[in-house]
């Protein structure tokens, strides 16, 4: 690996896409910009016209869209302000689904052919422990990506 660190990241690109590899063989576990989903447009399009997955405290609503991202899926979070009223409360469940979905991430670029846009939502009156909403996480993806390739078949 540490003759990696010589090449030059656009050099070592066109390598791995000659050899007919993935993109994201290379993948961070990170979360920037380009993956969240920031578009008023695609958000809108998303309640109209998505499909829902849901494990209860989470609930997906994604479309199978063009965007204008080079990573294949972009992602939102949102926590209803009815069931928690202090924007701290808010915030913090917010960090957490954004921190389980960047750690599980992997599982969904793996997966995806089509460039997908989707928004989790948290659902529970109460908020959960960390373990509990990664577990539910995991559990969300695969379900996820298990309606997805029965729909493209």
């Amino acid at each position: 690996m540490c003759f990696l660190k010589r090449i030059d990241s656009k050099i070592l690109k066109k390598i791995i896409i000659r050899a007919g590899l993935r993109m994201f063989v290379l993948m961070k576990f990170t979360l920037g910009k380009e993956e969240r989903l920031k578009s008023k447009k695609l958000i809108g399009r998303l309640y109209e016209e998505g499909k829902v997955v849901k494990v209860f405290p989470l609930r997906m609503v994604y479309i199978q869209t063009e965007h204008t991202s080079k990573f294949p899926a972009q992602v939102g979070v949102s926590v209803p302000k009815r069931n928690f009223k202090k924007a701290v409360d808010r915030n913090r469940i917010k960090r957490l689904l954004r921190e389980t979905y960047r750690k599980e991430k992997h599982t969904i670029y793996d997966a995806l052919d089509k460039p997908y846009v989707f928004m989790i939502s948290y659902l529970a009156r109460d908020e959960w422990k960390y373990a509990d909403i990664e577990h539910k996480m995991k559990k969300l993806l695969t379900q996820f990506i298990t309606e997805v390739t029965q729909d493209e078949k």
